[in-house]
């Protein structure tokens, strides 16, 4: 099984990174692509790759992030594409929930990362919260960039309009939660081919693990049932081709 988005740079995970690791392995978790969300970031999960083969890596400014980001950096984004350790440019786009008083930013950053995913080849991982419509407009631009909406928490009709786009839903805890069932629905009209599975730990741990306000590789698992559950299949199943799905969309091998 393969966590496709988490953060593992954040303090509350990098500060016992092993004993994390060794019970990611424990729930047959074998691989994570740990996120950044600012270049300083990118640079700290390359590092943590280089330590850990089970990782791959995804380099980018998070749209709430750009205030406080040089723009003057992101041509340091091209730079890190050579390290093999990086699979993908991430996560970035639109936040209109936070930040909206830097939109015009959040716009330069989101545009200046995907010409970068679109010069090396690079999938793309999608951040977007109230701004499907922006978001969509801006990816026109770029049609040969493979993009997934990590953690997928927007409306049925929008999540078809990403799908028709050709694009994939990252699902996260919130499928668990006892009030998603609209979430729920979503997975269930979401295609096989077009889904992955992901933690966003240290964020969203998934029931029955949400009273532990620190969320980790290890409870991909528990989203993958609930996934399973929806399907009506087994999670060995859900295991099998959510895994394929995430090594086509990210290369690994």
């Amino acid at each position: 099984m393969i966590d496709t988005h988490c953060h593992l740079t954040d303090p509350r995970l990098g500060d016992q990174i092993y004993d994390v690791l060794s019970r990611a392995a424990t729930a047959r978790v074998h691989q994570m692509i740990t996120i950044s969300t600012s270049i300083a970031d990118a640079m700290d999960c390359i590092e943590l790759c280089k330590k850990h083969s089970q990782l791959k890596c995804s380099v980018g400014v998070h749209p709430n992030y750009v205030a406080d980001e040089d723009e003057n950096l992101l041509p340091q984004l091209r730079q890190l594409q050579a390290n093999e350790n990086v699979v993908a440019i991430g996560e970035i786009g639109l936040d209109y929930h936070y930040g909206r008083e830097h939109r015009d930013r959040q716009f330069r950053f989101f545009h200046a990362q995907m010409e970068i995913a679109r010069e090396f080849s690079r999938p793309v991982v999608i951040h977007c919260r109230e701004a499907v419509d922006d978001a969509l407009d801006v990816l026109k631009n770029y049609p040969t960039v493979r993009c997934v909406f990590h953690c997928y928490t927007g409306t049925l009709a929008e999540s078809k309009r990403i799908l028709d786009a050709g694009y994939l839903l990252g699902f996260t805890g919130p499928i668990t939660y006892k009030k998603s069932d609209d979430l729920r629905e979503i997975v269930k009209q979401c295609p096989m081919d077009r889904l992955v599975i992901e933690t966003d730990a240290p964020y969203l741990s998934p029931e029955p693990m949400r009273k532990f306000k620190t969320n980790e590789p290890a409870w991909v698992s528990y989203v993958g049932q609930e996934v399973a559950t929806i399907k009506g299949m087994s999670i060995d199943q859900i295991d099998e081709v959510t895994t394929k799905n995430a090594k086509q969309f990210f290369g690994i091998k």
